[in-house]
């Protein structure tokens, strides 16, 4: 290679390098524990509406599935399940909100999907509901299938895999539609109920827990047997903060644990002094480092336990008064999907 050869190559290989750094120093996670614990709460992005889920109760205090779902982080994290600012967001805020660091983590209704996570910067840290899109017609309109929609017009949000998914399931079955879209919750669904669509698709959970808070018209609104997709739904945070990471997803796995174990909010403190089950020594932070591995004390599952329950008090407390039944969210061992990996 020529003198001029050579020092080109080397300025082309400062180059990379100084892109790199830069492009490596822009990458460099923020340390979303260290600023939870600086400012003394987590602040969750949830949904707008959805009841069973996340709601304001008639106190202004948010409930939910969801909402349990940061609360156990913040027991995690804070020792005290109260210290969450809950951020209502739309479907179409949400992402940009966690990836501007407006929001520390997501729990709102949000499907897991392999182009959300290789595009977005973010990850998802489990599962906390099983769900699957369908659809919702009025009862005197005699529909009995989503097959018999030819033609109808479909209210859907924007921005959403349900929107795609409902494209998808129409260009499968050759059959037409008209999409009436429309960002809102609450507005979405006043026009169904207006009239201006003919059916009104979302994950089956939200539209029975729309149906639930109708009053005195529930009766009018029937929910299609298809179920057109997957939507596995679980809390996201951004990539990169890995130790935070693990402490959200852990915090669901160890109410998921704390059901098959038989440990609940009722029981947590006498089995944590009493019980001889390895398994739920290891839970409970009498046997092992596992939480100073995550950066938290200990007894972080006993904290979350006594606080906010285990899977199966959250599921009671919340989605059962809707009217959705276990079902495959169920514990493995009951038929259900969930199962969490061994905590050891």
């Amino acid at each position: 290679m020529t003198n001029l050869g050579t020092r080109l190559a080397g300025v082309a290989a400062a180059a990379v390098i100084a892109w790199t750094g830069q492009a490596l120093a822009q990458q460099t996670p923020t340390d979303t524990v260290a600023a939870i614990r600086a400012r003394g709460q987590l602040i969750c992005g949830v949904s707008v509406n959805a009841p069973g889920f996340a709601l304001p109760d008639s106190r202004g205090e948010f409930r939910g599935l969801d909402v349990d779902t940061c609360r156990a982080v913040a027991a995690a994290i804070l020792g005290d399940a109260t210290k969450v600012r809950f951020v209502p967001s739309t479907a179409v805020q949400r992402f940009p909100m966690l990836q501007s660091g407006e929001v520390d983590m997501l729990a709102r209704n949000t499907t897991w999907t392999l182009g959300r996570e290789a595009s977005l910067g973010l990850a998802f840290a489990g599962i906390n509901f099983y769900d699957g899109q369908g659809f919702m017609v009025r009862r005197a309109s005699g529909v009995t299938s989503a097959r018999q929609l030819d033609g109808a017009t479909v209210c859907v949000q924007p921005g959403t895999t349900t929107e795609l998914n409902l494209s998808d399931y129409f260009r499968a079955n050759r059959i037409r539609f008209t999409p009436v879209v429309i960002e809102s919750v609450e507005e979405i669904r006043a026009a169904f109920v207006a009239g201006r669509c003919d059916a009104y698709t979302n994950d089956a959970s939200s539209l029975a827990s729309f149906r639930a808070t109708r009053t005195t018209d529930a009766d009018t609104f029937v929910l299609l047997p298809e179920i057109i997709s997957k939507e596995p739904l679980g809390p996201v945070v951004r990539k990169g903060d890995w130790r935070f990471f693990d402490i959200v997803r852990w915090a669901l796995y160890a109410q998921i644990a704390a059901e098959e174990l038989g440990v609940t909010s009722a029981n947590v403190e006498e089995m944590q002094r009493t019980s001889t089950n390895p398994d739920i020594q290891r839970l409970l932070g009498r046997s092992g480092d596992l939480g100073r591995a995550m950066g938290i004390e200990n007894e972080w599952a006993v904290r979350i336990i006594r606080q906010v329950g285990n899977y199966g008090e959250m599921y009671e407390r919340s989605i059962t008064p809707i009217g959705i039944p276990r079902g495959v969210n169920n514990l493995w061992n009951n038929g259900g999907l969930h199962y969490a990996p061994p905590i050891r």
